[in-house]
């Protein structure tokens, strides 16, 4: 082979070392390094997510050795629809929470103290006696038609079965009324006390954000004074002049 030969051979194998470690460089530069420790604790690296490790975390790597991001393990379907429940249950829990924080701030701003507490409650209790004390006055006024037809009915004392129809039929209804009345009364005394206790469970409540609302924030504590060194007190004590 001529010498020219071998330059040209020489001149041709440079270029491709060149080519070969400008396309590695270039793969480095945009490509990842994934890392792990499988399940028998050898650490394993490659170029792409890594098989022998799809149950546990991975590590992508940057070529200059920084981690890119952590990929977690691959789960089952089962794990994956219990982590998808878990989560919603977690969401759930705050919505819950961001509700309950807004109608407690709803509730502080409705009654900002007992007063304004204990006036609702007492409309609301006005309101069912005021439903009670029609009820009872419409059984007065039954009662009272009723003393009419039992006048009418003293006639037939004797023999009541010889009364009108009409007569008795009219005792009746006044009679099915009235107890219907004194049922009506009943449930509204159950009324009160529903309208108290919700009253009281409030007030329970309230009580709770109101002192919260009265706590003072703790003003930040002042950084404590370091004592100066027993040579700089008798460097000063000395520096006094003499009397």
């Amino acid at each position: 082979m001529s010498k020219s030969a071998w330059i040209l051979g020489g001149v041709w194998l440079v270029c491709l070392s060149a080519e070969m470690a400008w396309a590695q460089s270039q793969a480095a530069s945009t490509g990842g390094i994934y890392t792990c420790v499988d399940r028998n604790g050898r650490r394993l690296t490659a170029d792409r997510p890594i098989p022998e490790c799809l149950d546990r975390e991975q590590r992508e790597l940057s070529p200059s050795g920084t981690t890119r991001r952590q990929i977690g393990p691959s789960l089952t379907e089962l794990e994956r629809s219990a982590l998808e429940a878990q989560k919603r249950k977690e969401a759930e829990e705050q919505a819950r929470i961001v509700e309950e924080r807004r109608r407690e701030r709803a509730l502080v701003a409705r009654y900002p103290n007992k007063a304004a507490h204990d006036v609702e409650r007492a409309a609301a209790i006005q309101l069912v006696d005021d439903v009670t004390a029609t009820a009872e006055k419409r059984i007065t006024e039954l009662k009272a038609e009723y003393k009419k037809l039992e006048v009418e009915m003293e006639f037939y004392k004797k023999d009541p079965n010889k009364a009108p129809m009409n007569l008795r039929r009219k005792m009746g209804e006044i009679e099915e009324s009235v107890a219907e009345q004194q049922r009506f009364i009943a449930g509204q005394e159950q009324e009160k006390r529903r309208v108290h206790q919700r009253f009281d469970t409030e007030l329970a409540q309230l009580r709770k954000l109101w002192d919260a609302q009265r706590v003072p924030p703790v003003p930040p504590s002042a950084p404590a004074l370091a004592p100066a060194p027993a040579g700089a007190a008798a460097a000063s004590a000395s520096s006094l002049p003499a009397r």
